[in-house]
């Protein structure tokens, strides 16, 4: 099985800043892309910032300039940085991951979310 493990999330005022985290693991080979979502109430979940096993990276228009994604591949765990929220950042944001197991599978694996709420 693999797991991936959301941390980070939480209540901050609008310009603020907060950093999650996600660490995957259990029978894992190797990881191409992590991602992060984000799903806001009554809205489609949407993708938020993607990267690469070799760092290459992509964001949502608008969290450019704001979000950073990283990701430490030793420890199998991806980062998103994100500076000056706004309230309607406000939403679950999800980790994300495609990789190979060790059974050869390649599979989506998702995390189980983390509240992210930001205060006007």
């Amino acid at each position: 099985q693999v797991q991936l493990v959301e941390s980070g999330g939480g209540l901050v005022q609008a310009g603020g800043s907060l950093r999650l985290s996600c660490a995957a693991s259990g029978s894992i080979f190797s990881i191409n892309a992590m991602g992060w979502y984000r799903q806001a109430p009554g809205k489609q979940r949407e993708l938020v910032a993607a990267i690469t096993s070799g760092g290459s990276t992509n964001y949502a228009d608008s969290v450019k300039g704001r979000f950073t994604i990283s990701r430490d591949n030793a420890k199998n765990t991806v980062y998103l940085q994100m500076n000056s929220l706004k309230p309607e950042d406000t939403a679950v944001y999800y980790c994300n991951a495609d990789l190979w197991t060790i059974d050869r599978f390649r599979g989506d694996y998702w995390g189980q979310g983390t509240q992210v709420t930001v205060s006007s």
